[in-house]
Order: C-alpha cells, then sequence, then structure tokens
C-alpha cells in the first residue's frame, strides 16, 4: 500500500467521519488491500475482501463520499479484519 492509500485509510478510520473523501481514492484502498471490485447495476460497486463481501453505491453526481457511505465502509473494512 503506498503512501496516498495508507492516508486514505487513516482518513476512513478517522472519527467523527469525514465528507471529503473521493469514491475512487476508497476503491484505490480496497484494491490495494486485495480487495475485488466489480461494477453492478446502475451506480452499485460489489466488493470482496477477506471472505467478506458488500454492496455500495458509488455517489453522484458528487465524486465524494458522504458521512454514511464512509462508517459503512469503515462497517466493512472491521468485518474484514482489516482494522480493528
Amino acid at each position: 500500500m503506498n503512501k496516498k492509500n495508507q492516508r486514505t485509510l487513516d482518513r476512513i478510520i478517522e472519527r467523527p467521519e469525514r465528507s471529503d473523501i473521493p469514491w475512487r481514492d476508497i476503491e484505490k484502498v480496497i484494491a490495494a488491500l486485495g480487495g475485488d471490485i466489480s461494477e453492478g447495476r446502475g451506480s452499485r460497486v460489489r466488493v470482496h475482501l477477506n471472505g467478506v463481501r458488500a454492496v455500495f453505491h458509488r455517489p453522484h453526481p458528487e465524486r465524494v463520499t458522504d458521512k454514511g457511505a464512509v462508517s459503512s465502509v469503515r462497517r466493512f473494512l472491521k468485518e474484514a479484519e482489516v482494522i480493528s
């Protein structure tokens, strides 16, 4: 994982949740951790990491995530045992 991905992961973990993380950066972190990302219907994104699956909605028309999406990604990373 490169420095930018680590910085993004740190931003995902931060509390209170941030609402300025670009979704593209979150996808790059998941891929760097060894996760599989596939396109679903519409704005859905299927993610599989360490035996855990999730479906997220890519934000649109904005490119940044809201606080609820960041919280969902954090929960997914905890279930995948990437963070504690």
